[in-house]
């Protein structure tokens, strides 16, 4: 089988994997207080050109988001959020059971606008009954979105300033951060990241590592006794040094980097060969995420000649949406065996 069904259907990258072999054997102080952890966040910190910023280390994606969003939002407060975004559609209620509500704004494939945000707020808070309603503590997107679309450097520019105007942090979900990077035609780094955003995180567990994810927090503020909150929400590893010895593997030489570069690369080439055929390319995404409109017969003909995908959504009756992933794990040769079926 080949497999373009996500970015983590594989294990750890193999350079990951060496580095956890080769300090296996090891005994170091639990909880992230092992010097592999400590040189993990430094190297995180001076890849995001920070000095100061506190680096946490947890799991996995939906427990980092529910950990974080409930850290940071009182209890009568809401999470606003695309209704496309990953906290609203696909963590089974995670945000919801800690019992605070997503807010959706309306979304244009999978991004949020400014105006909408800034317009919710403002309605929000001129509605004389507003004591009595969910409050928007904060705004979450994710970069990239969850239809493999980035925001440029102006519009989160702008929506770091409508935040903050309204006091309300901006929370970046990074789960694919390295290829939002990578993309050819974005103008984000990851120090603008770090610069506009109050809370973001760094995705491992769909970049080449076997589980975990890097917070980031950039505002003084926030997030004060964050570790006994991560304990609560089960993302407090015992064995910590696991999820510092894969990202010191991840940032020491640049590896991080380039998994998404050769990822982004590798699926645009699977662009080109479906739009070159005549083939629908439902979204313009820039990144490793790519969905096409395929009639039902190819996608049958390409899964039954062992390439494996997802259907995004439900099967059509004649043709139907689907999303091919490329990851470190992706081959040369994968593209070819999938480019020669077409």
């Amino acid at each position: 089988m080949i497999y373009f069904d996500s970015d983590y259907t594989a294990g750890a990258h193999p350079e990951v994997l060496e580095a956890l072999c080769v300090t296996n054997g090891e005994h170091t102080i639990g909880y992230g207080c092992d010097s592999y952890s400590e040189n993990a966040k430094n190297l995180i910190r001076k890849a995001c050109g920070l000095t100061d910023a506190r680096v946490y280390l947890l799991v996995g994606g939906t427990q980092t988001n529910a950990t974080v969003i409930d850290g940071v939002l009182a209890r009568h407060e809401g999470v606003l959020a695309a209704q496309s975004g990953h906290i609203a559609v696909h963590e089974s209620g995670a945000i919801e059971a800690c019992g605070h509500k997503v807010l959706t704004l309306p979304h244009y494939q999978g991004k949020v606008k400014v105006t909408d945000v800034g317009a919710f707020i403002d309605e929000f808070y001129r509605d004389e009954t507003y004591e009595h309603m969910v409050a928007p503590g904060m705004l979450y997107i994710s970069f990239p979105t969850e239809y493999g679309t980035i925001y440029t450097l102006k519009e989160l520019e702008d929506l770091s300033e409508v935040c903050h105007k309204a006091d309300i942090p901006l929370y970046i979900d990074g789960a694919r951060l390295a290829y939002g990077l990578a993309a050819t035609e974005g103008d984000v780094t990851l120090q603008d990241i770090a610069r506009l955003a109050d809370i973001f995180y760094i995705g491992g567990t769909k970049v080449g590592a076997l589980f975990g994810e890097a917070v980031v927090v950039t505002n003084p503020n926030l997030l004060h006794h964050f570790t006994p909150l991560i304990k609560q929400h089960g993302a407090l590893m015992a064995k910590g040094r696991l999820l510092g010895v894969q990202f010191e593997a991840l940032f020491r030489d640049g590896l991080y980097f380039e998994i998404g570069q050769k990822a982004v690369r590798q699926a645009l080439a699977i662009k080109k060969a479906f739009v070159s055929r005549g083939y629908t390319a439902v979204v313009d995404s820039p990144t490793n995420q790519q969905f096409f409109l395929l009639p039902n017969t190819l996608i049958d003909h390409l899964r039954s000649n062992n390439i494996s995908f997802e259907t995004w959504g439900t099967r059509g009756e004649e043709q139907t949406t689907v999303r091919f992933v490329t990851g470190w794990a992706t081959t040369e040769s994968d593209i070819d065996a999938l480019v020669a079926l077409l």
